[in-house]
């Protein structure tokens, strides 16, 4: 079920998406209610061996997801150097997620709320594979760029350009422009075509 958020990107509805309340800065010291602790949730208790700091893996895990999301192969990649373990480090993202602190689904959905408005569906979906998100969320978000792809890059090209190109290297230079971005090059021609600018120009 997908539902609409203010600024009219639909996200996915399920377990776990919901917008989490701003996290305490410190570290693990104060946890958001509604939320257990990590390893106050029945499963095993991860605190881990403390860096020279003195801050457990625990509560160098709550310190990054209190900046943003995480999906939960970037959390990894950012706690594997200060893990004893590849155990100790599973345990304790088994409890972030247990305790909903961790949600691949709801940083997929803060990634794509972030860089909809910037960029094409090709650079996103490209990042949420690189961190893990799962086939049928890339799927779906997808399928919900798509939708909107034209306006996203109509409200790109305007800010960018905001004019029919010059001439031929004029029309190359916002080609590249719109491809950089993750949009498509053909997307450019239908814009031109939707400013009554069929023709491409020669040169």
């Amino acid at each position: 079920m997908n539902t609409a958020d203010d600024d009219g990107f639909e996200t996915l509805s399920g377990a776990g998406s919901s917008r989490p309340r701003k996290r305490a800065a410190s570290g693990g010291q104060a946890f958001r209610a509604g939320r257990a602790a990590p390893g106050d949730s029945g499963g095993s208790s991860a605190e881990g061996a403390r860096d020279p700091g003195g801050r457990s893996l625990k509560a160098r895990a709550i310190g990054f997801l209190s900046r943003r999301e995480y999906s939960r192969m970037e959390l990894q990649r950012k706690l594997a150097p200060h893990a004893e373990s590849e155990q100790e480090l599973s345990a304790l993202l088994d409890d972030l997620e247990r305790g909903n602190w961790l949600s691949t689904e709801r940083y997929a959905q803060s990634l794509v709320h972030r860089k909809a408005a910037r960029q094409g569906a090709a650079l996103i979906l490209q990042e949420l594979r690189q961190h893990g998100v799962n086939a049928q969320s890339i799927a779906d978000i997808g399928k919900q760029l798509r939708d909107s792809e034209y306006d996203r890059a109509l409200a790109v090209w305007q800010k960018k350009f905001g004019h029919a190109p010059l001439d031929a290297k004029d029309y190359a230079r916002q080609l590249r422009f719109l491809a950089s971005r993750g949009f498509s090059p053909d997307l450019l021609r239908t814009i031109l075509r939707t400013a009554g600018n069929d023709d491409e120009p020669n040169g």
